[in-house]
């Protein structure tokens, strides 16, 4: 197996394409098995003019890609994140005794969610017993993506699901998805890969909790009514959801007093019985109501009585740690001590990174990719800028927002 990435910021789509084909194929020294293409929406006008050029410099190469509002590649041996003006980047990948099964689907083409596993594998075209991994990108309109998730998640239990939402041009507000020879508006496109070849993933949210842990005694829809301290949820008191936010707000300090107004999420856990939960066993969601009538605050997901939640803050510093912590982890227990029975080596990674991270966040270029190159060394990394990340927390996959999704593409060992 072998990977390699380049980028281009030529303002020619034509140029662009012959000079990361050329820099990309001269890394790989092979001929690609799978091409990965995300291109800027600074070229939405020519998103149709893409793939036939890229066939013409890939001609044995499974092409499969999405628009960004950046793009992340690498450049003289470094990665590279360029988030805006016209970029190009392309990753391709040789991967001997590897399926591809590439696909598009739109809405009218998923099962019911209450549909057999059979069907949804039967829609991707691979054999749960073949062990795949995917890739995939969606249209951010989309509104079947959850449904598929949940679907594959169902069909392929334990499988790695990476990826995110295209990027969307400002004018136009439409998004470009490819799959093979053909541009799509809509829908999923994405990848399979079975065979010789693992699929890692970091999920790196960037929030830290703020007060005690909750659970939800009387809940709605999305909507939180009531919640009990967690170690009394049985038989102790319970406080609307506004309640015990303004008793954490008076324990906080003036400068998370102030981060609180414009950046608070719920961490959702996914475990009911877990004792010791950490930053791993979150889903973080947006807050994005609060009746002052009645003290409920409603969350950007379904929320049900009994779940365990907590409140949390998003700035650079807590997104710089989280990130830092999980590439550490990674490194120790995956590189440092082998603790993967299949002792599989990291050959290559793709990055799907949030729009609201990236420099606007971190008041510096390149940070996210700098951070996994310092911890697992100068792998190949390509990707995109998101809408919208997918990733998996726990044994589920999700939509994200404001997060960071690294693939991590190993060749498995003896």
């Amino acid at each position: 197996m072998k990977w390699a990435s380049a980028i281009s910021t030529r303002a020619s789509l034509e140029t662009a394409v012959k000079e990361v084909a050329q820099q990309a194929t001269e890394q790989l020294g092979k001929a690609p098995d799978l091409a990965l293409v995300f291109v800027s929406t600074a070229f939405a006008s020519e998103y149709a003019r893409l793939l036939p050029l890229l066939k013409e410099e890939l001609p044995t190469a499974r092409i499969v890609g999405c628009s960004g509002s950046g793009v992340i590649g690498m450049a003289d041996g470094f990665p590279e994140e360029v988030e805006k003006g016209p970029a190009l980047s392309l990753t391709l990948a040789y991967l001997p005794n590897v399926e591809i099964q590439s696909f598009h689907f739109t809405e009218l083409d998923l099962p019911d969610l209450d549909s057999p596993p059979a069907q949804w594998s039967d829609l991707i075209g691979v054999a749960p017993e073949r062990n795949p991994s995917f890739i995939l990108m969606a249209d951010p309109f989309s509104s079947g993506t959850s449904e598929l998730l949940q679907g594959m998640d169902f069909a392929y239990p334990g499988a790695a699901k990476v990826g995110g939402l295209a990027g969307v041009e400002s004018f136009s507000r439409s998004s470009g998805l490819f799959c093979d020879g053909s541009l799509h508006r809509e829908g999923i496109v994405g990848v399979a890969l079975s065979g010789e070849i693992v699929l890692e993933s970091i999920v790196a949210q960037g929030c830290r909790p703020i007060g005690d842990l909750y659970r939800v005694s009387e809940g709605d829809r999305n909507i939180m009514l009531k919640l009990s301290p967690d170690e009394l949820a049985d038989n102790g008191p319970s406080q609307t959801p506004l309640e015990v936010l303004q008793d954490i707000f008076q324990g906080l300090d003036e400068a998370d007093r102030e981060l609180a107004q414009s950046a608070l999420f719920i961490g959702v856990a996914q475990s009911g019985f877990k004792p010791s939960l950490t930053q791993r066993d979150f889903l973080i969601r947006n807050l994005v109501g609060v009746d002052p009538r009645n003290g409920a605050i409603a969350v950007a997901d379904k929320i049900r009585p009994g779940m365990r939640i907590q409140f949390h803050m998003r700035d650079a510093q807590t997104s710089a740690e989280d990130l830092e912590n999980r590439l550490r982890r990674y490194r120790v227990e995956r590189l440092e001590d082998k603790l993967d029975s299949q002792g599989s080596s990291p050959m290559g990674a793709l990055l799907f990174a949030c729009t609201g991270r990236g420099q606007g966040l971190y008041d510096e270029p390149n940070f996210d990719s700098d951070l996994f190159e310092k911890y697992l060394g100068p792998l190949p990394i390509g990707g995109f800028f998101c809408n919208g990340e997918i990733g998996q927390v726990g044994a589920t996959t999700f939509l994200h927002g404001f997060t960071s999704v690294f693939g991590i593409c190993c060749q498995p060992g003896d």
